[in-house]
């Protein structure tokens, strides 16, 4: 039988289609859910955690660790608050604004390309492939173009996108963690270890000399950053979390079957068997995401910080680009062999990749699901599959020509900068998503859906923190702008 339509004011459909009612499914025990939270930590191990942290570690010490510790505590929430819409409906976070007000498909089409189109992950793996097979910047660009299309082949080539990306994340951060903690017990000792909780105790320092882009960058990517957060409606949606079940995933044109099956959500009558299924989705997802996205990026965080400081400390003028990472190699090769700098070297260039991979994956992601939801809903020729893998190559080819652009405006495609321009825009980004979220898991889900108190605390929380820092950052940078 037909799913009934959802009553005019339970979810609201002036903008978009009126979703309409299906139970919700058992929840299962959390260990099957695995696997959401390992692509988002896959997406934060290349950008705050193996470039960002490390960086502000070599420059200010443990100074501001206590802003990293506020960055990914506040991820946590955020990321649950993006999960509970797709969970009670099977929706997108996006889809969900959408609802609200349509301009806001195009205002976040535009958050989701700009700050991510700069190619600072590839480039960034292709200086480190420089160090391992030698070459200059032209070399460089060339390596940063072949990965960025190799990357596209990987998506492209597997047949259900969500398993693949999972798949090489999974396998990325197990090798990664396991090596991170050989290396820690090799060169980290405790008197570095107490600095660094030193440092997280003293909450609101903020050293001389520290640029505030820079840190506001750092704290957005304490995590994924960005609406990288935002695609975590698409991996628990494709995974077949709650109310996603019914949706479908996105496969390969090539190699794969559609499976998509609706664009617009469901929702669930408010009844004793869907609120006990509820309550247990809700618990199943929290502590999946607390245990393998919390847990595991606050280690990797605090690991790859230890280790910067622990071989660059004592190093002057690594402030520029990606040298502070070369001195960790090189002191790694001088204190205990060449073959375990080229160990992290080649780790570095394979979380670089992979984070690429988780990026280009997700922007494509967010930017169909906004697409095809709002404005071809009802072409069959532009399937959700086939406007992904459209807008995969559009993001790869721009990356290129980013890439190819140094040769005319140098400096324009190193990776620090790369990637500190890109976390800069995607504070504001992340202050703007907190206020819709605020107003949608609290006005539109309502009762046992809508936020508890503490967690509505956190909520306000990350709006005063990353409008407080995105409107200090623009102060600071718009005069720059207009000299």
């Amino acid at each position: 039988m037909e799913a009934e339509r959802v009553p005019h004011g339970a979810i609201p459909c002036e903008n978009l289609p009126a979703a309409k009612y299906r139970d919700l499914p058992d929840a299962p025990n959390w260990k099957s859910l695995l696997g959401p939270s390992v692509l988002l930590l896959g997406l934060s191990l290349g950008s705050g955690e193996f470039v960002l942290w490390p960086y502000i570690t070599y420059k200010f010490g443990f100074a501001v660790f206590w802003a990293c510790m506020v960055g990914v505590t506040t991820q946590y929430f955020l990321n649950m608050e993006i999960e509970r819409w797709t969970l009670a409906t099977g929706e997108t976070a996006v889809t969900g604004f959408c609802r609200l007000w349509r301009p806001w498909a195009s205002i976040f089409l535009l958050c989701n390309v700009i700050p991510w189109v700069w190619p600072g992950w590839a480039s960034g793996a292709a200086t480190m492939l420089t160090w391992e097979l030698g070459g200059g910047e032209g070399v460089r660009v060339m390596y940063s173009i072949a990965s960025l299309i190799l990357v596209g082949l990987a998506l492209t080539l597997g047949p259900v996108v969500y398993r693949t990306v999972e798949r090489i994340q999974t396998i990325l951060v197990t090798v990664v963690l396991l090596f991170l903690l050989v290396i820690f017990f090799l060169v980290v000792e405790l008197a570095h270890v107490i600095e660094m909780f030193r440092g997280i105790a003293n909450v609101g320092h903020i050293p001389d000399g520290m640029e505030l882009p820079l840190l506001l960058g750092a704290i957005a990517f304490a995590g994924a950053g960005g609406t990288m957060n935002l695609a975590q409606s698409g991996f628990v949606r494709d995974k077949g979390y709650a109310m996603g079940r019914y949706i479908g995933r996105l496969t390969s044109p090539l190699t794969g079957n559609s499976e998509v099956v609706s664009d617009i959500g469901f929702h669930f009558r408010d009844d004793a068997a869907n609120r006990s299924r509820w309550d247990a989705w809700w618990r199943a997802a929290n502590r999946e995401h607390f245990i393998t996205f919390y847990l595991l990026a606050t280690l990797s965080l605090m690991l790859l910080s230890l280790i910067s400081y622990s071989t660059t400390r004592h190093l002057p003028g690594l402030e520029s680009g990606m040298g502070f990472i070369q001195a960790e190699g090189e002191y790694l090769g001088q204190e205990y062999g060449a073959a375990l700098r080229h160990l992290f070297n080649w780790m570095g260039i394979a979380i670089l990749l992979t984070t690429e991979l988780g990026l280009l994956d997700a922007c494509a992601r967010i930017s169909t699901d906004i697409i095809k939801v709002n404005w071809l809903r009802g072409s069959t020729r532009w399937t959700d599959s086939r406007l992904y893998f459209a807008l995969l190559w559009a993001q790869i080819g721009l990356g290129c020509l980013i890439m190819l652009s140094g040769f005319v405006f140098p400096g324009i495609n190193q990776p620090l900068v790369l990637l500190v321009l890109s976390a800069a825009l995607n504070g504001g980004v992340m202050f703007l998503y907190s206020l819709l979220l605020l107003w949608m898991n609290n006005r539109v889900l309502r009762n046992r859906l809508a936020m508890h108190p503490v967690r509505f605390v956190a909520i306000v929380w990350s709006c005063a923190f990353f409008g407080y820092f995105t409107i200090v950052t623009l102060q600071s940078q718009l005069p720059r702008f207009w000299q």
